[in-house]
């Protein structure tokens, strides 16, 4: 049902593709995304947005300090670096509780989260 709103929400910014397993990707700003759903239990449905920010950064860009100084400071999302067999890859994510958000409010949501995600990319490869 969560899911659902949020298909419906997301139709209005994306192309969105709903994929064998329910789960919703699109692309916002250079970032790919997914939204996953789950019951955390009866009555509580949890989303959770995952999105790609960026990529086999070069490891020379101290990418992991940047992103502790606050490099893309947002209130939406957690930022999280792996160094990858290429380099730096970062990713952004959100889970919150999506019980009672009607298709305006979770459109509100989702897209403070992915223009967090978009500013951050630009943040970090901008500066490539």
């Amino acid at each position: 049902m969560s899911l659902d709103v949020a298909r419906k929400a997301l139709e209005n910014y994306h192309d969105v593709t709903v994929d064998d397993d329910g789960s919703l990707t699109f692309a916002h700003g250079g970032v790919l995304c997914v939204v996953q759903g789950m019951d955390l239990e009866e009555g509580l449905p949890v989303l959770n947005l995952m999105c790609v920010v960026a990529w086999d950064l070069p490891v020379e860009q101290d990418v992991p300090t940047r992103i502790a100084l606050g490099a893309g400071e947002g209130l939406f999302g957690t930022p999280k670096v792996i160094r990858g067999e290429h380099g730096w890859d970062v990713t952004l994510r959100y889970a919150f509780p999506a019980n009672g958000l009607d298709e305006k409010a979770m459109g509100t949501l989702l897209m403070l989260v992915v223009s967090s995600a978009s500013g951050l990319r630009a943040e970090l490869v901008g500066s490539s």
